[in-house]
């Protein structure tokens, strides 16, 4: 007997949905922005023009040795100034029609779609500010990211208003981690290396996370001793031979890696000089509802009002040209 049209089982029986909500398949992790939003790098203004960070930058050279009757030096040193970023504007929209509102009643909906739909542009958002915290230039609207505030080429281009070409003590450190012989045999002394040129001695000032792509992460994770057995309680049997993802550090600093983070480069972070600001009220903020008055819909908006910045450079890091 031929179907007439979607068949009678379709026209008889419901399908069984699995979840009540859908699976993401599209969004990646977002590390930076997540790692960024932890740990004292977010930073609440309550309003202003603009972003300024005051910094210091110069020694006061009347201080040295003196003979017992020696005049003083006298002169007025310049020590302080300050750093200025734009304020960026990162925003966004979620439109349902009323039709598909009103068909998506409890009695008859698979998932809520508003609250999906919600949670999608929250989502969306969170996407296209980690990509932007990656790559922005800071010319036009982008934000200031953390590519150009680390740069590959730190004694070029200006951040915050300041020349990293005339001013040394603005630019961040760099290393190269080009291999000498075999892949990534220089991988591990390069970061070594600007660990500690970010530090102070050593111990002060000392980057808090390390951030990396996908590929670079995996050929530091290999030249960790593999754990060949861990016994996790009194019953565990069987072997690991691995450490578990969020147990890789380096030097104490946690160590991830972001899909939207550039191939072969290893940035070191410390929320103490570095800092995503916004304006109070304005961080994924997602306001109510508005109806258009010429369509049958609601629009929903959300937004950020933020940039990055830092306040000194000399503390934070990359290994560059990594291979």
């Amino acid at each position: 007997m031929p179907t007439v049209n979607i068949g009678q089982v379709a026209a008889t029986t419901w399908e069984s949905v699995i979840g009540t909500k859908p699976t993401d398949n599209i969004f990646n992790s977002r590390a930076l922005f997540y790692g960024l939003s932890k740990g004292g790098f977010k930073e609440e203004t309550s309003g202003g023009r603009l972003f300024e960070m005051p910094i210091e930058y110069a020694e006061n050279t009347n201080f040295r040795m003196y003979s017992e009757m020696e005049q003083l030096d006298t002169a007025r040193m310049d020590t302080f100034d300050a750093a200025r970023y734009e304020q960026r504007i990162c925003a966004g929209t979620i439109v349902l029609s009323d039709l598909e509102l009103i068909r998506n009643t409890p009695a008859g909906r698979k998932i809520d779609v508003l609250a999906e739909k919600l949670q999608n542009g929250k989502d969306s958002a969170i996407s296209a500010l980690n990509q932007q915290m990656w790559t922005g230039d800071g010319l036009g609207t982008n934000i200031d990211g953390v590519s150009k505030i680390i740069s590959t080429t730190p004694t070029t281009g200006s951040v915050g208003g300041i020349n990293r070409a005339t001013f040394t003590f603005w630019r961040n450190q760099q290393t190269s981690g080009a291999k000498t012989t075999s892949a990534y045999d220089n991988l591990v002394s390069a970061m070594k290396s600007i660990y500690n040129a970010c530090s102070l001695g050593g111990v002060e000032m000392t980057p808090t996370s390390v951030i990396t792509d996908r590929t670079t992460f995996g050929a530091y994770e290999a030249t960790l001793v593999d754990v060949l057995r861990i016994q996790r309680d009194a019953k565990a049997t069987g072997g690991d031979i691995g450490f578990l993802n969020e147990a890789i550090q380096f030097k104490g600093a946690k160590l991830y890696y972001d899909e939207d983070a550039p191939s072969a480069e290893v940035r070191f972070l410390n929320p103490k000089v570095l800092k995503f600001m916004y304006l109070a009220g304005a961080w994924l903020k997602m306001q109510p509802a508005v109806n258009p008055a010429n369509q049958l819909a609601e629009v929903h908006k959300c937004f950020t009002f933020g940039n990055m910045g830092t306040s000194a450079s000399r503390h934070l890091g990359v290994v560059s040209a990594i291979s």
